[in-house]
């Protein structure tokens, strides 16, 4: 996630009923460092390319509750 600037991040469709996998969990905003907002194409790579961290994050911050 080069130039991506992580605090702007929001991820939406966290349903609890997809616990532990989230999988319909996507990026629904992000910003590069120098406050770019991502395209729809560009959130959708992004989401695409980072299942991981988006499932880090859930469960980091625990939006699952």
């Amino acid at each position: 996630m080069k130039n991506i600037n992580i605090k702007s991040i929001e991820i939406e469709n966290v349903l609890r009923f997809d616990y532990p996998d989230f999988c319909d969990a996507f990026i629904s905003y992000a910003e590069t460092n120098d406050g770019k907002v991502l395209t729809d194409e560009e959130l959708e790579e992004l989401t695409d390319n980072n299942q991981g961290f988006i499932n880090e994050t859930i469960f980091d911050k625990q939006l699952y509750i």
